[in-house]
């Protein structure tokens, strides 16, 4: 009886501790390859000078070609344009669901290099999951210019 209990209890603290339905979900359906069409400043009018990702400025990313792989949370991503240093860039992400509101859920990226090792001492990037479908995907970085919140918005479509 005592081992049945022991097994029971195990398997309930192993099912609680696992992703969510949602979480898991939203794993799947980052998987495949996406295009950056846009980078906006939502409530920002004028002309920005932004680097993302601390790689390359915005205009750099429009365009570029991301590819997600949900059984290991790795990718990589490749920059164009005239005036970029183009070239495939690798990552390591996650939905951390632990900050998530409402729908809404937090996402990590930390760069890499092609063996997916941290090249930033595992420092990285969260950004907000604003949206995610199986065809399209807007993601959100605040960031404080001037002292205030400035929002970066990224706005990809599945190919």
């Amino acid at each position: 009886m005592k081992k049945l209990l022991f097994v029971i209890a195990a398997a309930l603290l192993i099912v609680s501790c696992g992703p969510s339905k949602v979480a898991t979900q939203a794993r799947k359906s980052f998987d495949g390859n996406w295009m950056l069409n846009s980078v906006t400043y939502p409530n920002n009018t004028g002309i920005f000078d932004v680097t993302l990702f601390n790689d390359a400025s915005a205009a750099c990313f429009k365009g570029s070609t991301w590819t997600f792989v949900s059984n290991n949370n790795q990718g990589n991503y490749s920059v164009v344009g005239a005036d970029c240093t183009a070239g495939e860039r690798y990552f390591n992400w996650a939905v951390d669901e632990e900050n998530s509101t409402a729908g809404s859920f937090d996402f990590l990226l930390k760069p890499t290099d092609s063996k997916h090792k941290s090249t930033t001492g595992n420092q990285g990037f969260r950004l907000n999951l604003v949206s995610l479908s199986e065809t399209s995907m807007i993601w959100e970085q605040t960031v404080t210019l001037e002292g205030k919140p400035f929002v970066i918005r990224m706005n990809f479509t599945k190919i």
